[in-house]
């Protein structure tokens, strides 16, 4: 392997501060900010916006459209005809 050429990879712990939950892994991120983390090692911390721990799709807290209450409030507003050929092409 060519020397340089790929970038440094180390331990680097990213923190989700909405939902109060870290991890460590290891990244090629970069960050002026330590955390000292569980084994007595201080790490570089990047903070994210979403992790498994806050994403709804993990976590199951995910909002419910109300699809049926749209269409019917579309159909009240404009009716069900909409003045085009409604005919079925076979």
């Amino acid at each position: 392997m060519k020397p340089d050429t790929h970038p440094d990879y180390h331990p680097v712990v990213f923190r989700d501060r909405s939902a109060d939950f870290a991890f460590l892994t290891k990244s090629t991120l970069t960050s002026d900010r330590t955390i000292e983390w569980e084994d007595g090692n201080t790490y570089p911390v990047v903070d994210v916006e979403i992790s498994s721990a806050s994403h709804p799709f993990y976590t199951g807290k995910s909002r419910v459209v109300d699809t049926a209450g749209r269409v019917e409030r579309f159909r009240q507003r404009y009716g069900d005809n909409q003045g085009g050929n409604n005919k079925k092409r076979s």
